[in-house]
């Protein structure tokens, strides 16, 4: 969220040097800083005990490539619960255990991303309508089909080198 007026009293906001962050958006009236505050979403790489991983293909994403399942963290929901909640209505696939990897900094839409590692068992894809197609991939090759310097290429490397040195080792 991008503030230009105060959420507290209404002013316009300007900005005020304020130590080492910069110019921020300062409220004269309310003589406080309001930082821009980014919205929170999860991103998640679905991997069967066969060690294919389920990729998504979005044509409002991209037309030229895969994608990591993803959502909106709903409000009273957890990150993990939203991981899960995505996962099953993007693919119709159900969550067995999943595995925080790290977070992602997508500038450009202003958003953080949760990335996670679920664990589910291989079945027949059944994808929202949001969703163009959904195909399994070997793991070996699903960072390929995502759009280079991506977001999903990134969680995609991420998981796999996780699960190389010993995550879930024994399911994959």
């Amino acid at each position: 969220m991008h503030f230009t007026y105060c959420p507290h009293c209404g002013e316009k906001l300007v900005k005020k040097e304020i130590g080492d962050e910069g110019l921020v958006p300062w409220c004269e009236s309310c003589r406080q800083p309001l930082f821009d505050i980014p919205d929170t979403c999860v991103i998640v790489l679905a991997v069967n005990e066969y060690g294919e991983a389920v990729l998504l293909r979005q044509g409002y994403v991209s037309k030229d490539h895969y994608v990591c399942v993803a959502g909106h963290i709903k409000p009273g929901e957890t990150a993990e619960k939203s991981a899960a909640r995505e996962v099953e209505e993007e693919t119709g696939l159900s969550v067995e255990d999943i595995s925080y990897i790290g977070s992602y900094a997508y500038e450009k839409r202003g958003l953080l991303m949760l990335g996670y590692l679920a664990r589910v068992k291989k079945a027949e894809l059944c994808p929202s309508c949001e969703v163009d197609a959904a195909e399994w991939f070997p793991l070996s090759e699903a960072a390929a089909k995502t759009r280079r310097g991506s977001i999903a290429m990134q969680l995609v490397a991420d998981c796999t080198a996780r699960l190389q040195s010993g995550g879930w080792a024994a399911h994959v």
